[in-house]
């Protein structure tokens, strides 16, 4: 346990870092959707992949400034959960079966219960954008058409 908690602090400061860098933070983001998604059925993992996803999406968001209305604490132990996710040789090797992931899934279960709050302020927030994407009445689109094709 002690283990787990020095390697999950030294993903906190290389998070603080890895965020000053929107290519390098996306990388990390996909990296953690890869893995994820290649977990399988059976890995303790799998039973986090929507609010797994939730989180990715949230930190992409945060990154591309389109959402920033949410605490810096929350992005620091979400992006350490993700490094410390995709890391191969953290306190339980990933590649032992079953149990590989189960560090993985109670690090991930602690910081997703931790940040569920902001979690659900941010799905309703892409709930509303993508709501106030699809009322956009019909006479806008087509004035913005015709201004930008230049007739």
């Amino acid at each position: 346990m002690k283990e787990k908690n020095h390697l999950f602090a030294s993903a906190g400061k290389k998070a603080a870092s890895l965020l000053k860098d929107p290519e390098k933070t996306k990388k990390l983001l996909d990296a953690a959707l890869r893995r994820s998604s290649s977990t399988g059925h059976s890995s303790p993992v799998f039973s986090l992949g929507e609010k797994l996803q939730a989180a990715v999406r949230m930190i992409r968001a945060y990154i591309q400034k389109e959402y920033t209305d949410i605490p810096w604490q929350t992005i620091i132990a979400m992006t350490s959960a993700l490094i410390y996710f995709v890391w191969p040789l953290d306190a339980i090797a990933d590649f032992i079966p079953l149990l590989g992931f189960a560090d993985d899934a109670a690090i991930l279960s602690a910081v997703l219960a931790s940040i569920n709050h902001d979690l659900d302020r941010f799905l309703s927030w892409e709930k509303k954008r993508r709501s106030d994407a699809e009322t956009i009445p019909c006479e806008e689109i087509d004035s913005e058409r015709i201004d930008n094709s230049g007739h």
